[in-house]
C-alpha cells in the first residue's frame, strides 16, 4: 500500500538532502540512556552485544542499526527514548564487529545475515514477558528486517506484530550504486575509512585469515565487498551477494504490517528503491516517500525527530 501524503515537513531552515541528513548525527541532543548490556553467543562461536533500555513495559521495541552503526547512534538513541516515552522496552543490538570489540570470527555482519536477528529475536522471547514485539530498521538494518519477515512469511514468531523501516535500500546494488556517485565521495570516504580500522583490529587479532593488503586496492564498496564480504561469507561474486541479500524481491512474502519510509531526496537510494507498483498491490507492506529527509535524518524542528513520532505511531496503531 502506498500512503500519500506524507505527513512529514522539513524545517525550512536545514533545506536539502545533505543538511537532513548530516545534522540529525551531529548536531542534535542525544538522549541520555543508560543500556544494560547483555551477551548472547552465537551457535558458530562468535558473539552478538544487546544493549537493553528498560522501562517495565510489556511491549518491545528491537532497533537494527545502519551500516557501520552501533546502539549509540544518535537515530538509535532517539528512537529508544521515543519508545521508552511511550512506555515500551527497547532493545538495540549490536550487529556482528559494532560494539566496542572485534568479533570472535573472521566475517562480520552483512546486509542479510537474517540467521543473526533471529537469534536476537528468539532470545527476547525467551524471556517470556513481552505480548508484544516490533522490528525498527534503518537503512542497511531495515534491509536486513525486511528479508528477515519476507524470507519467514506466516511462520514468523507470533508476538511479533510490526516493523518500520527507514531508508531502506531495498535494492543493494542500486544503493552501493548512488554511494559511489560523485556528490556521496564524502560518505563513501566514511564508511571506508571506518571499515579500514575494523580490518586492520581484526587482523592484528587474526593475520593468518585477515590481510590489511586488500585496502591498497579498495576505492569503492563493490572492492570492498569483493575482497572482503564475499571471501569471508562464501559468496561467487559482490553480483550475487547483493542479489540473494536485498529485501526487494522478499517483500511480497511479508505477513504482518510493515512500513518503509524512504525519502525522495535520500542520496543513497536509487529509483528501485522506491517500488510503488509493487508495494501498491501488497497488503501488509506500506511504502511512504515524503519529500525530504535525508538519509536517516527527518528532523521535525528544535528536538522533535518526525520519524521517532511516525514509528510509534504505526506500530501503536496495528
Amino acid at each position: 500500500m502506498i500512503v500519500e501524503p506524507s505527513s512529514y515537513r522539513s524545517p525550512w531552515y536545514l533545506p536539502g538532502a545533505d543538511l537532513q541528513s548530516i545534522i540529525p548525527q551531529v548536531a542534535r541532543n542525544s538522549a541520555n540512556i543508560e543500556y544494560r548490556r547483555e551477551r548472547i553467543d552465537t551457535p558458530d562461536g562468535d558473539f552478538l552485544d544487546l544493549d537493553w533500555s528498560e522501562v517495565g513495559g510489556t511491549k518491545v521495541a528491537i532497533l537494527a542499526h545502519g551500516m557501520e552503526g552501533n546502539s549509540r547512534r544518535p537515530y538509535m538513541l532517539g528512537m529508544v527514548n521515543a519508545f521508552n516515552r511511550a512506555g515500551w522496552d527497547a532493545l538495540a543490538w549490536n550487529m556482528r564487529g559494532c560494539s566496542e570489540e572485534p568479533n570472535r570470527q573472521p566475517a562480520f555482519y552483512h546486509a542479510g545475515l537474517t540467521g543473526d536477528l533471529e537469534i536476537v529475536v528468539a532470545r527476547v522471547l525467551a524471556r517470556q514477558i513481552y505480548e508484544s514485539l516490533v522490528l525498527i530498521g534503518f537503512s542497511l538494518g531495515g534491509n536486513l528486517i525486511l528479508k528477515y519477515l519476507g524470507e519467514r512469511g506466516t511462520a514468523v514468531p507470533k508476538p511479533l506484530v510490526a516493523s518500520v523501516n527507514f531508508s531502506v535500500p531495498l535494492d543493494l546494488a542500486d544503493g552501493a550504486e548512488q554511494l559511489h556517485r560523485r556528490r556521496n565521495a564524502l560518505y563513501l570516504h566514511h564508511f571506508l575509512r571506518r571499515f579500514r580500522a575494523k580490518i586492520e583490529k581484526k587482523a592484528a587479532l587474526i593475520p593468518n585469515v585477515i590481510s590489511t593488503e586488500g585496502f591498497k586496492q579498495i576505492r569503492d564498496l563493490r572492492d570492498f565487498d569483493a575482497y572482503y564480504t564475499v571471501r569471508l561469507h562464501g559468496f561467487s561474486s559482490v553480483d550475487e551477494y547483493w542479489c540473494e541479500n536485498s529485501c526487494l524481491p522478499f517483500l511480497p512474502g511479508i505477513a504482518i504490517p510493515s512500513l518503509i519510509v524512504n525519502g525522495r531526496n535520500d542520496s543513497f537510494l536509487g529509483a528501485k528503491c522506491y517500488p510503488v507498483d509493487l508495494v501498491a498491490g501488497l497488503e501488509q507492506v506500506y511504502l511512504e516517500i515524503p519529500a525530504g529527509g535525508g538519509h536517516v535524518g527527518f528532523p521535525a524542528g528544535g528536538d522533535r525527530y518526525w520519524s521517532e513520532e511516525r514509528a510509534v505511531e504505526f506500530v501503536s496503531g496495528i
